[in-house]
């Protein structure tokens, strides 16, 4: 019997920069989950380690700024990359050199200004915060919470007038679209609504609120979820329309694990890499 011919495959190739989380749920870890399931082959380059699990984070080790340039470098210089999700960069220094880093980069970026984790442990550097506005002019799209968007504008974004001032101060700093997430806005109804903003439109994305402590992760799935689908070819408003929905499919089935609140499930059924063709 002849040997078994391999039959390659060609699939879009997207990198996540961010934090590595131990426990599995969320930075790095979710991000080439999501990646993985929607069709997407995953490359990282990580800028710091976390110990942490379902209860929270009990440290954190920020690399070398070199190890992270050392890192996208040897990516750049052997795959052609069709997105990068951006997630915690943990200090001013690592802000700045991944900002250089991507200063020739002319792909898809989305980056999830990750400030603080679903545990309330803060990720980032306070110091760090005004260092972002170097990163959204490389921005194709910025994912914050409604926390988020206050830290970084002074405005939360639980009504038209002040969404719409929060996102034009990301269009000021060069970020073409802001999706506002509003998991973090109190309602009176069980909905929640995220907003698609653009200079020229804003596009809402109307869902159930899945009463879950199991929130872990859902920034950072739903953020590389949106990088994977650009990677595929989607336009805007489709990538965020199917990243939100594979969000909600795995904040729907949480995953039981840990000792915590658990987390959310990229196991969740559903041929997801084949989602919209």
């Amino acid at each position: 019997m002849s040997p078994t011919q391999p039959t390659p495959q060609t699939p879009p190739y997207a990198i996540t920069i961010a934090t590595s989380d131990s426990g599995g749920g969320a930075g790095i870890q979710a991000d080439l989950k999501t990646m993985t399931r929607l069709g997407v082959y995953g490359g990282s380059v990580i800028v710091a380690a976390t110990a942490q699990n379902t209860r929270g984070v009990e440290a954190t080790h920020v690399l070398p700024t070199d190890a992270i340039r050392a890192q996208f470098d040897a990516l750049v210089d052997d795959f052609d990359i069709a997105a990068v999700k951006l997630g915690m960069l943990a200090t001013a220094e690592a802000i700045e050199t991944v900002a250089d880093c991507l200063a020739d980069y002319d792909g898809p970026v989305v980056l999830d200004p990750v400030m603080v984790a679903t545990s309330g442990d803060r990720l980032l550097d306070e110091d760090a915060v005004d260092d972002y506005t170097d990163l959204f002019a490389q921005a194709t799209l910025v994912t914050p919470n409604a926390d988020e968007a206050e830290a970084i504008t002074g405005h939360f974004p639980d009504t038209e007038e002040t969404q719409h001032a929060a996102a034009d101060q990301f269009f000021e700093w060069g970020a073409d679209a802001v999706l506002l997430k509003g998991g973090h806005v109190d309602t009176d109804d069980s909905t929640v609504v995220d907003a698609l903003v653009t200079p020229e439109e804003t596009t809402t994305y109307v869902n159930s609120r899945i009463d879950s402590a199991a929130t872990h992760g859902s920034g950072c799935t739903l953020s590389s979820a949106i990088a994977a689908r650009l990677a595929r070819g989607d336009d805007l408003p489709d990538a965020v329309e199917r990243g939100i929905e594979f969000t909600h499919a795995a904040l729907s089935e949480p995953a039981d694990v840990g000792e915590g609140a658990g987390s959310v499930n990229h196991l969740v059924g559903g041929e997801w890499s084949n989602m919209g063709e």
